[in-house]
């Protein structure tokens, strides 16, 4: 800076002495060859700035841009998310409802499945319910399609442990639905039958079906029909007289996210 004001003044002072000894004409000239690659250089500057401006000033714009639209795809899959739960919801509620029409004496709480405690032969899950909602322990758990899905082994003010029909712990009285030949259903214990139930104390004489329907039997816990699995398998126990059927069970408890305790029935 302090050159180009050294400079200015040398131009004026050869200016003024030029203008006296050489006329007007010939000074305008002299000034305008020095004065052009200085005007050239301060115009390249003023577009170098421009330019960088217009850089950081489109920069901060288009920052701004995608936080907006950053905000509204997180906006937009909230809400796709809620739709989704809320279709999934209603689906749940339609088949529950039917459910009711069939068994009118049913009463249910819902429930949403909070965390999973499973291992080759334990499977438990804990719901975000407990004594406050009315659970008590013995309760069972159902799907809307009326499929056991196991029983309230512990709970809490708002929290409440169901061990699963898949835990080798749990044994429930069962009959084949189209035969009515009586057993006793509980987790599949054998190497390779993970995810199966194991259909126990069948009579000899009973004939067993692929696809064939296993449902409870009725007690002061079960209601009487609720289903439990489908016959894969069968063949004779250890003692070669009686008879067992591997099942899948009816619920899926892969996709299982939300359950239904019955909370109160007749029994039969």
């Amino acid at each position: 800076m302090k050159l180009i004001v050294v400079l200015a003044l040398i131009l004026a002072i050869v200016t003024a002495i030029s203008s006296g000894l050489f006329g007007t004409t010939w000074a305008e000239k002299a000034v305008q060859t020095v004065l052009t690659p200085i005007r050239s250089g301060f115009s390249s500057i003023s577009r170098q700035i421009e330019r960088y401006y217009n850089y950081v000033f489109a920069y901060e714009a288009l920052e701004a841009k995608n936080e907006y639209l950053e905000q509204r795809i997180m906006e937009i899959e909230n809400q796709v998310r809620s739709a989704d739960a809320l279709e999934r919801e209603n689906a749940y509620l339609r088949e529950l409802l039917n459910l009711s029409k069939l068994h009118d004496d049913y009463h249910y709480c819902d429930a949403y499945i909070v965390s999973w405690d499973s291992s080759n032969w334990k499977s438990t899950f804990t719901i975000g319910k407990g004594t406050n909602a009315g659970l008590e322990t013995g309760m069972v758990a159902v799907t809307q399609y009326g499929q056991v899905v196991g029983t309230i082994s512990e709970i809490g003010t708002n929290w409440a442990v169901v061990t699963t029909i898949l835990d080798t712990s749990l044994e429930i009285r069962a009959s084949i639905a189209s035969s009515g030949h009586i057993g006793v259903v509980q987790g599949a214990y054998s190497s390779g039958e993970v995810g199966k139930l194991r259909m126990t104390y069948l009579p000899s004489e009973a004939v067993l079906r692929n696809n064939d329907q296993v449902v409870t039997t009725g007690s002061s816990v079960y209601p009487k029909d609720l289903i439990i699995g489908y016959v894969i398998d069968a063949g004779y126990d250890e003692t070669g007289v009686a008879k067992y059927a591997l099942l899948n069970p009816a619920a899926d408890f892969d996709t299982l996210e939300q359950i239904y305790i019955i909370t109160d029935f007749i029994s039969e």
